[in-house]
């Protein structure tokens, strides 16, 4: 375990920044300061291994989700090299209509594996 204290903040907005990110160029960058080379992420709706996948799965939420933006919900906070942090989803300049809850392991200051929740998805 690192006994550094985890920078919460600042890993959840580069987080939720990787998620807005809609040139796939700079996702990738984002991918490779950010995140380990192995790193996994899973929520009840996917599953991605490794930057390829994770860059192809937030790819895949732009096309989804066209004009919709990330943002932040509340205080992200760590404990040890877990990180917590809640977000929102939704339409530029409007309410949002979905958020969640992630949880993620950091090694070494960049985010290991990553699991989300949907605290909120709309009827459809």
């Amino acid at each position: 375990m690192n006994t550094a204290a985890l920078d919460a903040v600042g890993i959840a907005h580069r987080y939720v920044a990787l998620w807005n990110e809609m040139d796939a160029s700079r996702r990738r960058q984002m991918l490779s300061a950010d995140w380990t080379a192995d790193a996994r992420y899973v929520d009840p709706m996917a599953r991605a291994i490794g930057a390829e996948q994770i860059d192809a799965l937030v790819n895949a939420v732009h096309q989804r989700y066209p004009g919709f933006v990330f943002r932040l919900k509340g205080n992200a906070d760590a404990h040890g090299d877990h990180l917590r942090f809640s977000w929102t989803l939704g339409p530029s300049g409007a309410e949002d209509l979905i958020e969640g809850t992630d949880f993620a392991e950091v090694e070494g200051g960049r985010l290991h594996r990553v699991t989300g929740f949907l605290d909120k998805v709309p009827s459809i």
